[in-house]
């Protein structure tokens, strides 16, 4: 019995092939740093810079001032795009100093700063509207927030005191151009080479579910793992390409596209390697042969474990490492009786892994420089339709100008959040440091209640750290550590906000006690009315995220009708043949990866949701399920027809693909056709598989996938219906959804 979908949601995710790499690979892991954590100490060098600069030039109250301003800079300064990079922090430095200039001209005036903590915390979450990129520049504003009320009351007027902001701002500015400048090139790398070890994990997790034992704990944490590892892959592969596709066209550039596109291609075989799998049986000879295909899976990663390493090191792999490269041997081993019909199968097994493995030797070939021009299918102005949208159209803002958008309600959430935090701080017995209480609540109230959950307590167990950091500081009693402490804290920080928030929470209480502190030594730390206020913050942060909830099941209706679209314009292009469909299939194809992992996403956060509220997780995981049967159905139609040659041109060949593809249209269609009760369009049976091997003949195999694949269609649809009707047949009361059914 498979994992019910309600266990396959709530299982705590685990990392079971975190320590799984070769000797070899770990040994070459080591010395090469992730680009988050080279970004964290560019960050930390050029406030650092910032600070040194500007104690040199003026009194150490104007040096703090200066150094806030390259803070709020400092936020948006990430590994992407140089070009983007730039009017990032510069945005972000221009928002943060506004910010401080507005507050500064209300300082006198405690009870007006209220309604315009409440206003900018709101443009801040609207800011949303333009995507997580929007994210780091539109934090600036808050964090503005909390340096301005730090300053001392003899710090200066309100435009001296912005003046040296923009003044830091700018300087940092200056130091981010110039190591953006001189890392441009290792980003790059070390964006693939995040790509290709994301792609090894996601190999390690199949290979885990093949070996789980159906319908065991072990079977629903595997699948789980493989859930989130497809996530995090998407991730790594967009922020490769949006630093490779738009890079200039150098053979080393070159290179690492054609190693990338590589990677992506990986996928999409890796993808088909679950289809045919519950036709092995869990026999003896059923289980050896998901034993030897997650053998082979194995060697595969171990192989992209090597690249990753070489990348991060910057050398040439070499022509030693992972060991001899055969991932279908194992699977060629199987014993089994003659007469038994898996025979059949084990050609299109072992054919997959042989693919795979080709893969990673063509990505190995790339690295160690052995092909002398690498071949890139796709134009340079062909691969920019990839990248990520950078621009920021008025559009976006306006569409989200509505009641039932989940931004906008977030954004109405955190300005009444953070009004409330602060004037709580201010009724509080202690009212020294209220801005405390409104950075806690600023990052931990989140945009949905599992972001905010996660949030909470690391936040609480990050400041319990922090301060017991800056206890152990002041001992010291060394204002120059103290000093050169503060923007190691920054870049560390900085470094962990999207890989480790306890590591980020920790550094950033330090970052806020030293700020204060060396604004005002008088001051002191105050550690234990911190401690109070992150509590207090978490609490309050946790009670607003149930006013104007945004519900994942508020979405799903839009968020089906998108994924049926963008599965049925890849089925339309997948199974067309010709060299002008490769990029318009490439581009859906990355469209219907992007719809089918927002149903993904949804799930695992809606399992923190009240349980009243949740979206029906077994229809939506039974659509998710089908619609990536059907992506690997057409991936290996894809691949079937590269290969076939002439043979699937044939007149025959032509018709069943031009018949598949009106099967899919109509059944993902604006009038969806559900499947028969009882069928299952998953797979056919061992005795339909076709008697010679595909190294033999062909078409009788591209046939039964293409049967196969039209199946899936009234499948899909069905789920999708059924999803629906649930959506509708359980909403709360005063629940709206945003969208309607089926198109």
């Amino acid at each position: 019995m498979a994992p019910g979908p309600a266990m396959l949601i709530a299982m705590p995710h685990t990392d079971p092939h975190a320590a799984s790499a070769g000797p070899v690979a770990a040994r070459l892991r080591l010395p090469g740093p992730p680009a988050h954590l080279l970004n964290g100490l560019t960050v930390g060098l050029g406030i650092g810079m910032v600070q040194w600069l500007f104690a040199g030039l003026a009194d150490h109250v104007a040096a703090q001032l200066a150094v806030a301003g390259a803070v709020y800079a400092s936020l948006a300064d990430l590994p992407v795009r140089f070009e983007r990079n730039w009017r990032s922090v510069l945005a972000a430095g221009a928002l943060g100093c506004a910010t401080a200039f507005v507050l500064g001209l209300l300082r006198p005036w405690p009870l007006a700063l209220a309604p315009a903590i409440a206003a900018i915390g709101f443009a801040a979450a609207m800011a949303m509207s333009w995507g997580a990129r929007a994210g780091p520049i539109s934090f600036a504003p808050i964090l503005s927030i909390v340096f301005t009320m730090a300053q001392p009351a003899h710090a200066g007027h309100a435009a001296t005191s912005a003046a040296w902001n923009a003044a830091g701002a700018l300087a940092y500015l200056a130091c981010s151009c110039a190591c953006g400048a001189m890392l441009r090139r290792r980003y790059r790398s070390l964006a693939l080479a995040a790509a290709l070890g994301a792609t090894a994990r996601l190999l390690r997790s199949r290979a885990d579910a093949l070996e789980a034992p159906p319908g065991t704990d072990a079977d629903a944490r595997a699948l789980r793992t493989w859930i989130d590892d497809e996530a995090q892959l998407a991730e790594r592969l967009q922020a490769a390409r949006d630093l490779l596709f738009c890079a200039p066209d150098t053979p080393r550039v070159r290179r690492e596209t054609a190693i990338l596109l590589e990677a992506i291609d990986l996928r999409d075989i890796l993808t088909a390697s679950r289809l045919d799998v519950d036709l092995l049986g869990t026999d003896e000879p059923g289980r050896a042969m998901r034993a030897a295909l997650a053998d082979g899976l194995g060697r595969v990663a171990a192989e992209l474990e090597f690249a990753e390493a070489a990348l991060r090191r910057a050398i040439a792999p070499g022509a030693a490492g992972c060991g001899p490269r055969s991932p279908g041997s194992a699977l060629e081993a199987v014993r089994l009786e003659p007469g038994d019909l898996r025979l059949r199968l084990l050609p299109a097994l072992t054919d997959r892994l042989v693919h795979l493995d080709a893969d990673a030797a063509r990505i190995r070939a790339l690295l160690g420089g052995r092909e002398d021009t690498a071949q890139v299918p796709l134009s340079r102005d062909q691969l920019r339709l990839f990248v990520a949208p950078e621009g920021w159209p008025p559009s976006a803002l306006r569409a989200q100008l509505s009641p039932h958008s989940p931004v906008f309600r977030h954004a109405v959430r955190t300005s009444l959040a953070l009004a409330a935090a602060y004037l709580i701080a201010l009724a509080l017995p202690w009212t020294s440091h209220p801005y405390w209480l409104v950075l806690s609540v600023a990052v931990v109230l989140r945009g949905s209640l599992e972001q905010t959950l996660s949030r909470r307590n690391a936040r609480v167990l990050g400041t319990v750290l922090g301060c017991l950091l800056v206890l152990a500081l002041a001992r010291l009693d060394s204002p120059g550590l103290l000093a050169s402490i503060f923007p190691v804290s920054a870049g560390v920080a900085h470094a962990f906000v999207a890989v480790q928030y306890l590591v980020t929470a920790a550094a950033g209480t330090v970052t806020a006690l030293l700020q204060a502190h060396l604004l005002d030594p008088s001051s002191g730390f105050a550690i234990f009315e911190r401690l109070a206020d992150t509590l207090l913050g978490a609490l309050l942060a946790w009670g607003f995220s149930y006013v104007l909830p945004s519900w994942e099941r508020r979405a799903m209706p839009r968020v089906i009708r998108r994924t049926l679209q963008a599965l049925r314009e890849y089925a339309e292009h997948s199974l067309e043949v010709g060299a002008d469909a490769a990029l318009a299939q490439r581009l859906a194809r990355r469209r219907a990866y992007d719809a089918l992992g927002s149903i993904a996403a949804a799930l695992k956060r809606s399992a923190f949701e009240p349980s009243t509220v949740r979206p029906p997780i077994h229809e939506l995981t039974a659509l998710l399920d089908h619609g990536q049967r059907l992506m690997a159905h057409l991936s290996m139609i894809r691949l079937m027809l590269a290969r076939g040659g002439a043979s699937l041109r044939s007149p025959e060949a032509l018709a069943a693909l031009r018949d598949t593809r009106r099967a899919l249209q109509a059944s993902l269609g604006p009038a969806p056709k559900t499947a028969a009760t009882g069928q299952r369009p998953d797979e056919l049976a061992l005795a339909l598989l076709p008697a010679e091997p595909p190294g033999e003949d062909l078409l009788p195999w591209l046939s039964r996938r293409l049967r196969v694949a039209a199946a899936e269609g009234p499948a899909i649809a069905g789920a999708a219906r059924a999803a629906l009707a649930a959506l509708g047949a359980s909403r709360p009361i005063g629940y709206k959804a945003e969208s309607g059914g089926l198109p």
